[in-house]
């Protein structure tokens, strides 16, 4: 069953541990079972319970999955290997638009508005015990929440997006509980909801966001959150558009249990309106981060939610780091308050190098999608041969993989370093490597 790799240990940590390096080290491969509970007791010598445990700690690490009297086995993607590492390596000489990072010259310069938070610092020094928000940051992004019908809620500040999600996701929720999740969707969420021990449900994704038929599925099927990007979705660019969004709403209608969780990553860099969903379950939480307009660095993200979600938030990160730097809260409010980022601007640079690909892609012959945002997601017959012949090609994509559960084979190209001048060649190299139409969509 396992091969020539020996699971060991007294203590269910050590057995733990154990699988865990065979997994990290490849000796124990992505859907490969492992021994049932009372046979590898018996090999071991222990009780087992002691397995039992054991074999509890990796499902909630994201390690193993059980599935009844089929047994447990090694996850197709293990938390103990991030999607992150399932990359292509660019070469000398070779163009990476593989990585998804933002446009250096679209992004604001820094310094005035770290100065400004600087001298604010030297009048009155931030201590213990103040408030963890910034009442400059929570009055400008309130404003801005306001003004695109996201629902009123308290505001707390998290280190980027997927750090709000995290915790929103760890005070609602228990080691077993479903979430829904966007399929293809963003790879480190992928990784995420089965590292906290929770259990992914893929939800097919069109150019306007999930299919609300397959969300309704997943929630009569005992889904306890859905998590959901409103625009310049990763990877395949959807946005949710007004229609979207009332069907989206109707579904969530009927399960007001379950825990909305919203992805507004695009702000910023979009110029398609915002459809929000939050206000229809009783608990919600609405997350905007300033990464992708700003700086990725930057590592602030606003949070709002009901007053429930947002006191448990605040109450575990008083725990933990106690609060985001304020110091970065108030060069963020600065940013925000001086305009430093022209939105329509930078939607527009990223625009057009999106629509020029997929325009130039489309008259190949080759499907793509990218309505918003700084990707362009292209269905492919083989994702290894693509990736492959693309990079003999002079071009590094990101593989499909990274982002996909059941959803067919892809690959992700970022457009954010392009210029007018490589569409064409670009196109060219993945219209031939893209081969012949796949027999299923990305959705």
């Amino acid at each position: 069953m396992l091969g020539e790799y020996r699971i060991e240990g007294r203590r269910a940590s050590e057995i733990a541990a154990s699988v865990e390096r065979g997994v990290a080290g490849g000796a124990l491969e992505p859907g490969q079972l492992l021994p049932p509970m009372r046979e590898l007791a018996g090999v071991l010598g222990v009780n087992p319970n002691t397995v039992a445990a054991a074999y509890r700690t990796l499902r909630e690490r994201g390690v193993i999955e059980t599935d009844g009297r089929r047994g447990s086995r090694v996850r197709a993607t293990p938390a103990t290997t991030a999607r992150g590492s399932i990359r292509v390596e660019a070469p000398p000489g070779v163009r990476d638009v593989s990585r998804g990072n933002p446009d250096p010259e679209l992004l604001p310069p820094l310094g005035v508005a770290l100065a400004e938070a600087a001298r604010r610092e030297a009048e009155r020094p931030g201590l213990y015990g103040e408030a963890p928000v910034d009442a400059d940051f929570a009055r400008l992004a309130r404003a801005a929440l306001d003004a695109d019908g996201v629902p009123d809620g308290p505001i707390a500040v998290t280190s980027g997006a997927l750090d709000a999600i995290e915790r929103v996701l760890a005070v609602h929720l228990r080691p077993g509980d479903a979430v829904a999740v966007e399929d293809p969707g963003w790879g480190s969420l992928l990784d995420l909801v089965p590292a906290l021990g929770l259990r992914p449900v893929p939800i097919p994704v069109d150019d306007e966001g999930p299919q609300p038929a397959a969300l309704a599925g997943a929630l009569r099927d005992g889904a306890r959150a859905v998590i959901v990007t409103d625009r310049a979705q990763n990877p395949t660019g959807a946005a949710v558009g007004p229609e979207r969004a009332e069907a989206l709403r109707r579904v969530l209608a009927d399960h007001p249990d379950v825990l909305l969780v919203e992805d507004d990553h695009g702000h910023g860099i979009v110029d398609l309106p915002l459809s929000p969903l939050a206000g229809v379950t009783r608990h919600w939480a609405f997350v905007r981060s300033v990464a992708k307009a700003y700086g990725p660095d930057l590592r602030v993200a606003c949070l709002t939610g009901d007053a429930e979600t947002v006191d448990r938030v605040l109450g575990r990160q008083r725990l933990g780091p106690g609060w985001v730097s304020r110091l970065l809260q108030r060069a963020v409010a600065h940013l925000w308050a001086t305009g430093a980022v022209d939105p329509a601007a930078v939607a527009g640079a990223y625009a057009e190098r999106r629509d020029r690909l997929v325009r130039a892609l489309e008259r190949r012959g080759v499907e793509a999608h990218g309505r918003s945002g700084m990707n362009v997601w292209v269905p492919v017959a083989d994702e290894t041969g693509a990736v492959t012949r693309l990079l003999a090609a002079g071009w590094a994509v990101a593989p499909g993989a990274r982002f996909r559960l059941g959803a067919g084979p892809a690959v992700r190209v970022t457009v954010s370093g392009l210029r007018a001048a490589d569409i064409e060649p670009l196109a060219d190299a993945v219209a031939l490597a893209a081969g012949p139409a796949p027999a299923r969509s990305y959705g």
